[in-house]
């Protein structure tokens, strides 16, 4: 396959993955705050700002497809933001699910929840490899380095399932907060990494 075709198939699974994550991330935050799940709520939040990494590599992707070039004071510019975010999401969990488990307030069952991180747990694992795929044939770090943010995800997704799960079959209620609690040192890397412009590079090969 030609670096034209490849870049054209690196353009079509951002946009999936944009495009799912948003959708993704709308449904879990208002799932989330019906149910008063800290969890979930988390869980599309960063949904929402993966959305951002997403979008500027389909721009980097479309760019080069068009024989022009991305700033990379723009790349480094939205990095920083989504890293801020989910540096703040970190810290809205650790108060909210220290809040909830000092105060012993249950988060209510969402089936639309655990449908919804089921669906993840299976698409984002497909994503990431098909991105993997590319990003090797292309060379390029920038699409390998999304690829394995989208790995953070579905591991996110099977945190945040447990979770949904032990608290609707099981009635234990502080699995949803724990849950939470337990996607922070993903959510703190991601974020610090982000900040700094790690893992990927001012190419987009």
């Amino acid at each position: 396959m030609n670096r034209v075709a490849l870049l054209r198939r690196g353009v079509a699974l951002e946009g999936v993955t944009v495009g799912y994550n948003a959708l993704e991330g709308v449904i879990a935050i208002a799932a989330g705050l019906a149910a008063g799940s800290v969890a979930l709520t988390g869980f599309g939040i960063d949904s929402v700002i993966e959305v951002t990494s997403g979008v500027v590599l389909w721009w980097r992707l479309r760019a080069e497809l068009g024989s022009r070039e991305l700033g990379p004071a723009v790349e480094a510019r939205a990095a920083r933001w989504a890293g801020l975010l989910l540096l703040a999401l970190a810290v809205y969990i650790v108060a909210e699910s220290g809040r909830r488990l000092l105060t012993g307030d249950r988060p209510g069952e969402s089936v639309v929840g655990i449908v919804l991180t089921a669906v993840s747990l299976i698409v984002m694992p497909l994503l990431a490899r098909a991105k993997l795929r590319v990003a090797g044939s292309l060379g390029s770090r920038a699409l390998r380095a999304d690829a394995h943010e989208t790995i953070v995800c579905a591991w996110l997704s099977a945190t945040t399932l447990l979770g949904l799960g032990l608290n609707a079959g099981l009635g234990w209620w502080w699995a949803d907060p724990v849950a939470a609690l337990a996607m922070l040192p993903l959510i703190v890397r991601e974020g610090v990494e982000a900040w700094r412009g790690e893992g990927t590079d001012g190419e987009v090969a």
